[in-house]
């Protein structure tokens, strides 16, 4: 996928490196960086890499910026988990706080799910968040992703030990 996706309202398209001051400026925002992933990217020079990854092998990275009439809303990742079973972990889905609760997300994940799997082939996405991340447990879950298991008491975060929730869609679950 190297063309911008347009949805209702939004339009995801490929990150450049003039994207990665926004993309770090949100990942350490005081209302996102608290549910974000402890080894996720937050400085310019590892999203630049990642940016670089996301130009040169797109079937494999890809690292996208979400805008709502033409204003950077948030960020949405993947990469080839397991190239030979078509598998891509999904991740790095943050939108600015000013921008929540009108479905954008959701829809913008839905596109880019069906995107993955019906452009890119791949059969299975999959993701994990922590356990008292409610509100992305609600955003996937509405997505379509299906509650696959959890890691109990995996990761060390907010000076103490919290789930890991699984979650994964599958070619069959977005077939008619």
């Amino acid at each position: 996928m190297t063309a911008g996706l347009d949805g209702d309202g939004f339009r995801l398209r490929r990150a450049t490196a003039a994207d990665v001051g926004f993309w770090a400026e949100l990942a350490r925002h005081d209302e996102v960086e608290p549910f974000m992933a402890a080894v996720s990217a937050k400085d310019e020079v590892e999203l630049l890499e990642g940016v670089r990854l996301s130009d040169e092998e797109p079937a494999l990275h890809g690292r996208f910026i979400l805008e709502v009439d033409g204003e950077r809303a948030g960020t949405m990742a993947f990469d080839v988990a397991n190239r030979r079973s078509r598998i891509a972990y999904l991740h790095a889905i943050m939108l600015a706080p000013a921008f929540r609760g009108r479905g954008i997300a959701t829809a913008a994940t839905r596109l880019l799910v069906r995107r993955l799997v019906f452009e890119l082939d791949y059969h299975r996405v999959q993701l994990e968040v922590y356990g008292f991340n409610e509100r992305a447990v609600r955003h996937f879950e509405r997505a379509g992703f299906v509650r696959e298991g959890v890691r109990r008491r995996a990761y060390r975060r907010h000076g103490g030990w919290v789930d890991g929730i699984l979650y994964g869609i599958v070619r069959e679950d977005l077939e008619p």
